[in-house]
């Protein structure tokens, strides 16, 4: 043996390692469980299994919900919409219009639907009545302008502007062209917002309401009823054999009837017949009505009104005053696409004053052809 290799000094102390069975907790744990609080590692959990996987899956959704809302949060701000023309308020009644300043005209017609009616459909060449508010809509000028002005210009909702504008529209020949081809399409009842470019609008027109033929459009239009081109009576055609009254002969739908008076004398008192009687709801009082007439004069059978020969019909109210009284008590009741002749004593048409700008004397009895085509949305 080398001098190296000779152990030197006392012997090493040996090691009294206790037996492992006779270790009692908290003497002893399993490497990596703490013993106790602060020891620095994690405590036991006391879920199950079960409860386990249960926790980790609602941690999971629970991220998955937080992912989504900042998603949908950051596409609501890349995709939110932009300014737009808003319209609201009852139908019938005068509507709330903002235009944005920050919304430029664009370049197209733009037509939506604010209130959907649930009337018929209307289409290029029939009789509308409608009540509407317009504004003028111009970009602003210069070269960084950006953004629009707008103001009103005109409302039929208006009292004092309503018997000016209150007259029936021909689609087609409204002389606004967007306002003709954004309203075809359109149901009875409805209300109806169009944004209408310079090129659809009143054109050289419309500077003498203050509107450049560079400016565009907003109207607002309430359809409150309609007549089809050509419309006529629509039901049960009834027979009259009276010598004693007119003898009407049907002509084209839209056509004026034919009307013959007898060589006899008129009746004394207020005649109702029915030559069609439709199938539609019966006029009441307050009614406005639509209707296609014509009025002649029973002593020499000249034609004194017609709407059929001024091409459009027209609206009378019911049982409110409104007409000579023989209109209101012969129409009150009859039905929505009947036809019927009323013949009017003085005292139930102009009475004895007559009306000489009709050629109508104070002793004339009048003989009327009336086609019920409908009433007003109220």
């Amino acid at each position: 043996m080398s001098e190296d290799d000779k152990p030197r000094g006392k012997p090493a102390v040996k090691a009294n390692l206790p037996n492992a069975k006779s270790i009692r907790s908290p003497e002893f744990t399993p490497h990596g469980i703490s013993a106790g609080r602060g020891s620095g590692g994690p405590r036991p959990s006391g879920l199950t299994a079960a409860q386990a996987r249960k926790r980790r899956r609602w941690m999971i959704a629970g991220l998955v919900v937080v992912v989504l809302v900042i998603a949908g949060g950051t596409t609501y701000y890349v995709t939110r919409p932009g300014p737009k023309v808003e319209v609201s308020g009852t139908f019938g009644q005068a509507p709330k219009v903002k235009i944005p300043k920050d919304l430029e005209p664009g370049k197209k017609l733009k037509v939506s639907t604010a209130i959907k009616g649930s009337g018929e459909k209307i289409a290029a060449g029939d009789t509308t009545f409608v009540k509407y508010a317009f504004y003028q809509w111009a970009k602003k000028t210069g070269d960084d302008a950006k953004g629009s002005t707008s103001k009103q210009i005109g409302s039929s909702f208006d009292p004092k502007q309503q018997q000016a504008a209150d007259k029936p529209l021909v689609l087609g020949k409204s002389g606004v062209k967007g306002l003709d081809k954004g309203l075809v399409g359109q149901t009875v009842g409805s209300r109806v917002v169009l944004e209408i470019p310079p090129g659809q609008g009143f054109g050289q027109e419309g500077q003498q309401l203050g509107v450049s033929p560079s400016d565009s459009l907003v109207f607002v239009v309430d359809v409150q009823g309609a007549a089809h081109k050509n419309a006529g009576p629509q039901g049960t055609e009834k027979k009259l054999d009276d010598k004693e009254l007119p003898k009407v002969e049907n002509g084209k739908p839209g056509e004026a009837p034919k009307v013959t008076v007898p060589k006899a004398d008129a009746p004394d008192k207020l005649q109702t017949k029915v030559l069609t009687e439709g199938t539609g709801k019966p006029l009441a009082k307050g009614d406005q009505a639509i209707v296609n007439y014509q009025g002649q004069l029973w002593r020499n059978g000249k034609v004194f009104d017609s709407s059929y020969q001024q091409g459009v019909p027209a609206k009378f109210p019911i049982g409110t005053g409104g007409t000579v009284p023989g209109f209101d008590k012969g129409l009150t009741g009859q039905k929505v696409g009947s036809r019927v002749m009323l013949v009017l004593p003085p005292s139930e048409g102009y009475g004895k004053k007559g009306a000489p700008q009709a050629g109508i004397k104070g002793d004339d009895t009048l003989v009327f052809v009336v086609d019920i085509l409908g009433t007003l949305v109220k």
